[in-house]
């Protein structure tokens, strides 16, 4: 069945987002944390990314740095964890695995929400809803929320409305609120609370006389799409309940892939870099493989520290390859090309690849002279797979494969146990 065909029976949409997804999953496996303050840190336990309720109320905001929450940490009996990605990565497949019992089609919109296509009643979608939460609690551990409506945009608005009212429990299907309630919602609420409407866009359209929700409801679509674009038209028409943008099957990056990461400790030689590059190189091979996809452009960058003023230096090299590949071989040569213009003894705090031009494989196919042997063999998807068996680190090619840990890896000093993907790390239950 086509996706306008699907859409057209679809009663309504189900978006699905799991509460403070970080922290949740920590939790899901350390009882303890429950009720206290915890708050998860960026790379290189930088700053607060995610925040539970307790420490919301203490005041702490996303992107405060750890290093003056710190000092205060034993007083609030603040809890503070190093980001735990492999867990998260696979508490979110979870989720998305047991979401797919509800529904025919799914969106996995990001690591911690989705989108489902639902049919019935209001009871019977309001049921589901709870059947849902139900399951995410019971199954996988983390507490999730639930909007249900008739678009996309009213579904977030909805999951946004239980989140924050506890009258709801943590489901609230958008039409079986009176409508005088939701109008008095919208009024309440900023433009920029809408899914897609950033503090740029909220500035242009405060201009126009703009300022709540529900001055967007009332705008004229077309007007707004002479002056903005066709977007912010489908935005308006989805908060009106006219159904613009379509359920995708599965989101990726189909523009452009970026691999970046600061370091723990700066890099300030070329040797480093090679590795680093090295293993970016071989990352982005693995994920253009998973998508069956292939990049024609390669950009290689790195940055010296913003608050190092006596190192300044963002050399970058752009490389067209020869032809569209997703080899590990020709993609880490590629990001060498950064190297002669890195300056020796210079700090630098980040490096990073991005791979462009993204086309399907195999919609090219190279005149035989111009094959990659190496592409032919597999080379990419096997390192993956031996990766994912063994572990990230266990292979690698050419740099990427040197072992000893190396010191510009990331920083994670207050990391918990990797519970569900390491076999030394596993939790132990012991029956009384």
């Amino acid at each position: 069945m086509s996706k306008p065909a699907l859409m057209q029976r679809m009663q309504e949409i189900a978006h699905v987002d799991i509460n403070c997804f970080y922290a949740s999953a920590e939790r899901a496996f350390n009882p303890a944390l429950e009720g206290k303050p915890l708050i998860v840190l960026s790379n290189n336990d930088g700053c607060a990314v995610t925040r539970s309720p307790e420490a919301k109320k203490l005041g702490i905001g996303v992107g405060d740095p750890w290093f003056k929450l710190a000092p205060r940490a034993k007083e609030w009996g603040l809890v503070a964890l190093s980001s735990n990605y492999e867990l998260y990565g696979d508490i979110s497949s979870r989720v998305m695995e047991l979401l797919r019992r509800y529904s025919a089609w799914l969106e996995v919109y990001s690591i911690d929400e989705a989108f489902l296509g639902v049919k019935g009643g209001p009871e019977q979608l309001h049921q589901l809803g709870r059947t849902i939460r139900d399951a995410c609690r019971r199954n996988v551990g983390v507490p999730v929320c639930v909007g249900i409506a008739p678009t996309k945009t009213l579904a977030k608005l909805a999951n946004k409305w239980a989140k924050h009212n506890p009258a709801f429990d943590g489901v609230c299907r958008w039409e079986s609120v009176p409508a005088h309630q939701r109008e008095a919602l919208m009024a309440r609420l900023s433009v920029i609370e809408v899914w897609g409407v950033a503090t740029r866009l909220t500035k242009r359209l405060n201009a126009m006389g703009i300022f709540s929700i529900l001055d967007l409801v009332r705008a004229d679509p077309v007007q707004l799409r002479d002056k903005f674009s066709i977007v912010m038209m489908r935005t308006v028409l989805e908060l009106q309940g006219t159904p613009c943008i379509p359920m995708e099957e599965e989101r990726i990056g189909r523009d452009q892939l970026i691999f970046s990461r600061s370091f723990s400790t700066p890099i300030t030689t070329t040797r480093q870099l090679r590795q680093v590059l090295s293993v970016y190189g071989q990352m982005a091979s693995a994920r253009l493989a998973k998508h069956d996809l292939q990049a024609k452009l390669l950009t290689a960058f790195a940055a010296t520290s913003a608050y190092n003023p006596n190192d300044t230096s963002f050399p970058s090299v752009n490389v067209r390859l020869p032809m569209p590949t997703s080899d590990p071989v020709l993609l880490t040569k590629a990001a060498h090309a950064l190297l002669p213009r890195i300056q020796e003894g210079t700090k630098y705090a980040k490096a990073g690849i991005m791979v462009m031009d993204l086309r399907p494989t195999g919609n090219q196919k190279p005149l035989e002279i111009f094959e990659n042997r190496h592409e032919e063999r597999g080379i990419g998807p096997l390192l993956e797979q031996v990766s994912k068996r063994y572990g990230r680190g266990s292979i690698g090619l050419g740099h990427a494969g040197i072992r000893g840990g190396p010191d510009w890896s990331m920083k994670r000093g207050m990391l918990s146990p990797r519970y569900t993907t390491h076999w030394d790390e596993l939790p132990l239950v012991k029956a009384a």
